[in-house]
């Protein structure tokens, strides 16, 4: 269970990964000491896992995005989840209920690429079947 100190620096991360642990003491109230020892208390906890890059709104929107169902036989389906992984193009996996068991969210530079990469899914070892929808217009993100 995390306390009021600690989901208050997780939402500062949240907000900039970057923040300086002196800027977050400052921001939390608390010595630098105490946020370092709290930093690293999460970290080995796995509670922080890592620390990531957020893609600026202009490039975002430079990029095409597609989601795609994907239908995978299920005693590949490890060596699939890998396969996808190494997709540079495949920004997130979800395994999800129903008809298809994943869905990936495809970016890239081009449709041509965005193309390539969904032949490329398509042609796992693994996937019985994929269905593609590309994102017209983000409408909002949270």
């Amino acid at each position: 269970m995390l306390g009021t100190q600690d989901q208050r620096l997780l939402l500062l991360l949240r907000q900039n990964a970057r923040t300086s642990v002196s800027d977050l003491a400052r921001a939390l109230n608390l010595s630098r000491s105490t946020v370092q020892h709290r930093l690293a208390r999460l970290e080995s906890s796995g509670v922080i896992k890592g620390y990531s890059v957020q893609l600026g709104d202009r490039f975002e929107a430079s990029q095409v995005e597609a989601h795609v169902s994907i239908k995978v036989i299920q005693k590949l389906t490890s060596r699939t989840n890998v396969a996808l992984e190494n997709i540079s193009q495949v920004s997130q996996l979800f395994s999800v209920s129903g008809e298809y068991d994943l869905i990936a969210i495809v970016q890239a530079q081009s449709l041509e690429e965005l193309s390539s990469v969904l032949d490329d899914i398509g042609n796992l070892e693994g996937v019985e079947r994929t269905n593609s929808s590309v994102v017209l217009e983000t409408r909002f993100r949270r």
